[in-house]
């Protein structure tokens, strides 16, 4: 047997062996296991209540995760394949659930959905964000459009913020240094910089935040070729809120981000280059809370700038685009078992693009934000029935109204069945769920590089769902779940020419992602795996995502004061196009195989002061030699410290 698929079994098996085997005697310590979740429904329900199995990563998992991106956060889900987390740090990101692709995954930040319409996929960039501002994330698979509309066929990933102390005033300072070097080089050099430094308080009714961070990489080039010079990366952060709590019963507050980064990268695979890449976000909002007897009124809105700006590169160009979204909805409860949440929600999205069109020599604007734009206004209700006899429904309709396109309807039904026997259960769940893709501005009106295609239609999926999960003294959780899906008017492009095109073929694609979770030694011995199968033997273009997928973890709380872990990582081979070498007749790039690759990562923290923690950590200890995108480099073996300073 492969090593490295021995050791990531190992590691579940290890998990799954003490999952029953043993009984907690502390019941002070917070269970981290019993937790509420929200993102199925909108409502806080429990997790037994829930007809999904969604992935939650704590407060306490990002803390002990600094100086990572959210990408090599994310990459240890469930059924999440983060492509390009472990290349340089400026590399593009993919992000793969249950084989899609960026733009079949919804990312939403403080409950409202962010995106970019000036991409080719309409997706979000997660290279702005910073971990070090994240409070926690929720991760839900399968299609969700009835709660979160256009886009949501695959999963969703919604991502809190922190939020301001209670005190007057607080403040937190973070910093850490490290490498940031290949396989081949081992020189052990700093060139790495993270720091976050954060105030915030409450003064009676009035609640604040502000938090900047930054950081600095160098010394790794983004292209595998001899003698290649290293490509910088540099990102800024800032956030702030500022509320207001008039009493219990009504709330708001509005914010305001500032993420931006610069990002030098090479001219093709393989290929050392002097290209720039700068990406600025501009972000601000508002949140709005009425509560009255069994029930609330919520409502967001958020404007957000973004811009893109290729002119130092071999392909100058500036991309510029807008987003307005709102979503409005009332909840309401009857009797503590039914909740029901109506409401609408919108977007209006528009981008431009200049660059020099053949034969000119200046910029010039080949596409106008008044062509590229459209809106949509979605109306959708929600309904869950918490029975008191284990059964529970979960069943939505949305009525997608496109300023492009016909009406369209989506409605998903999940029913599920929780047995509770003492202080265990287990709980039985089905889904069946449809989705609403519609394609990008870039993908219907990109003329600058002739892939826009006026004709496309949107794409439509279904997905069928069905699973078991068991508490163990809720201590321990057990879950599989098997998936179905299948898209018809599935958005690709071709090799040879890049315009975008409708498949003529359904997408069908299958697979399972298992769970095992555990805490032990009066909560001292925490032991976490997954294994996600993805059945892209079924998909006409399945480059870059592997078939088996395996995460593992063991942290152990040597003391009141002392933490350590161990993660690891297994994917499989995955397929990759190569530019390089394409057909004579079709000039379509042939396929290669990229190996496998296991990573294996440690971490220890311990708290020198009441208000001051240290940390070191160890990335890819085996200082394992991998491609995630074919002729470019990845990360090595690599060190990094920091600290926590809090007040």
């Amino acid at each position: 047997m492969n090593k490295k698929v021995f050791f990531g079994t190992a590691f579940l098996m290890l998990g799954s062996s003490f999952v029953f085997g043993q009984e907690i005697q502390i019941d002070e310590v917070v269970n981290e296991l019993d937790e509420v979740v929200i993102s199925d429904s909108k409502f806080s329900l429990k997790r037994e209540q829930s007809g999904k199995v969604i992935t939650k990563i704590t407060a306490k998992e990002l803390e002990r995760s600094q100086g990572q991106s959210v990408a090599t956060v994310l990459a240890r889900a469930t059924g999440l394949f983060i492509n390009g987390n472990g290349s340089a740090a400026g590399q593009d990101l993919g992000v793969y659930a249950r084989g899609g692709r960026n733009r079949q995954v919804v990312i939403r930040v403080d409950g409202v959905t962010v995106s970019d319409p000036s991409t080719s996929s309409g997706d979000f960039d997660l290279r702005l964000l910073s971990v070090n501002q994240i409070q926690e994330i929720e991760i839900l698979k399968g299609a969700s459009s009835t709660l979160y509309g256009s886009g949501a066929a695959t999963a969703v990933i919604n991502i809190i913020t922190k939020s301001e102390s209670k005190k007057k005033i607080a403040a937190s300072f973070q910093s850490s240094i490290g490498t940031n070097q290949s396989q081949e080089n081992q020189d052990y050099d700093i060139n790495e910089f993270v720091n976050l430094a954060s105030i915030n308080g409450t003064l009676g009714k009035v609640s604040y935040l502000a938090s900047i961070g930054n950081q600095f990489s160098d010394g790794l080039s983004a292209a595998e070729a001899e003698g290649a010079e290293s490509d910088a990366f540099s990102k800024f952060n800032v956030y702030t809120k500022l509320g207001y709590r008039w009493n219990d019963n009504f709330r708001f507050h509005f914010f305001g981000n500032l993420d931006q980064y610069k990002n030098d990268f090479d001219a093709a695979a393989g290929i050392d280059g002097d290209n720039r890449f700068e990406s600025q976000q501009l972000r601000a909002g508002s949140f709005w809370e009425i509560k009255y007897p069994k029930g609330s009124f919520t409502f967001t809105n958020s404007f957000a700038s973004l811009e893109r700006d290729l002119t130092r590169s071999s392909f100058p160009s500036k991309y510029e685009g807008n987003v307005h979204t709102f979503d409005a909805y009332n909840k309401y409860t009857f009797n503590n078992t039914l909740h029901t949440v109506i409401g609408a929600n919108g977007s209006y999205s528009k981008f431009s693009l200049l660059n020099i069109p053949f034969g000119a020599t200046n910029l010039e604007e080949t596409i106008s934000d008044t062509d590229a734009e459209f809106d949509i206004i979605d109306p959708y209700i929600n309904v869950v029935y918490a029975s008191d006899f284990g059964f529970n429904l979960n069943v939505g309709a949305r009525y997608n109204i496109h300023s492009t396109y016909d009406n369209h309807v989506v409605y998903t039904i999940n029913p599920s069945y929780t047995h509770t026997f003492g202080d265990n259960y287990i709980k039985g769940l089905a889904s069946y769920s449809t989705a609403y893709i519609t394609p990008s501005l870039f993908q219907l009106y990109d003329t600058a590089f002739l892939t826009g295609n006026p004709d496309l239609k949107p794409e439509e999926s279904t997905t069928i769902e069905g699973g078991v999960e068991l508490s163990h003294k809720k201590k321990a959780t057990v879950s599989v779940v098997y998936f179905n899906r299948k898209s018809e008017n599935f958005i690709t492009f071709n090799p040879t020419t890049f315009v975008n095109f409708n498949s003529p073929n359904d997408i069908k694609v299958d697979g399972v992602e298992v769970e095992v979770s555990t805490l032990m030694l009066e909560d001292k011995l925490s032991i976490k795996g997954n294994y996600t199968y993805t059945n892209i033997d079924k998909l006409d273009d399945n480059i870059r995502i592997p078939k088996h997928m395996i995460n593992a973890s063991i942290g152990y709380q040597l003391g009141e004061k002392t933490y350590t872990s161990l993660n690891y990582q297994y994917n499989t081979k995955r397929i990759d196009n190569d530019f390089a070498n394409t057909d004579p007749v079709t000039f379509a790039p042939t396929q290669v195989s990229l190996d496998g690759y296991g990573i294996l990562d440690f971490y220890i923290s311990h708290r020198l002061l009441k208000n001051l923690d240290v940390y070191a950590a160890m990335h890819n200890i085996t200082n394992e030699d991998y491609q995630e995108i074919l002729g470019f480099s990845t990360k090595g073996r690599n060190a990094r410290v920091g600290i926590t300073l809090e007040f």
